[in-house]
């Protein structure tokens, strides 16, 4: 199994962050990883993404050329990034920011409206959480308890954060996803 993942928006909405936590997560549940961000030198409000290989096999070259999950909380991200997907893929998008009119009809599009989310729950700057914990209900790549703990690390010198971005995650978590027609079990490609 190896799976693909990019993560892309503006330099200061947490999008490294996601990929990141993910990354750890992966790790700490014995899988092989990559984490390759990429992000302008003005940092926030530039552009900003990275890409994450998960596998069970070692993994050859960090780069998603044809990344089965695209995550976009930004709409030039989407406009970047959206023909990149590979067939068959699924692309989260923050439709609170982002308005996915994609000619593609051979991707899922997951709207998540994550900044509302975030404000509903008193934490505006936690969209990025929402949306990984949406993500992580979607493709069960790594388990929730992982990502928790992971949050323990990321966040050891920062305790009081632990619970604001837990909260966050669940609500993402709990987000109920649309049914699609034909929904079954994701496929992932082998290599």
């Amino acid at each position: 199994m190896l799976i693909k993942t990019v993560f892309a928006g503006f330099g200061g909405q947490g999008v490294l962050s996601m990929g990141l936590n993910l990354a750890q997560a992966a790790m700490m549940e014995g899988k092989h990883v990559t984490y390759l961000p990429s992000y302008g030198a003005e940092v926030r409000g530039g552009a900003a993404n990275c890409t994450v290989a998960i596998s069970t096999e070692d993994i050859a070259s960090p780069v998603a050329s044809s990344p089965e999950f695209l995550v976009v909380m930004s709409q030039p991200s989407l406009e970047r990034f959206q023909n990149q997907v590979e067939s068959g893929g699924v692309l989260f998008f923050n439709s609170s920011l982002v308005t996915a009119n994609t000619p593609r009809g051979d991707i899922e599009l997951l709207p998540v409206p994550a900044t509302r989310l975030a404000e509903e729950i008193g934490n505006p700057r936690a969209a990025n959480m929402i949306m990984l914990g949406v993500f992580i209900k979607k493709t069960n790549l790594v388990s929730m308890d992982t990502i928790f703990e992971t949050l323990k690390e990321t966040f050891k010198t920062k305790t009081k954060l632990i619970a604001a971005n837990k909260k966050a995650l669940m609500a993402g978590y709990d987000f109920p996803l649309p049914k699609m027609p034909g929904d079954a079990p994701l496929r992932t490609s082998q290599g």
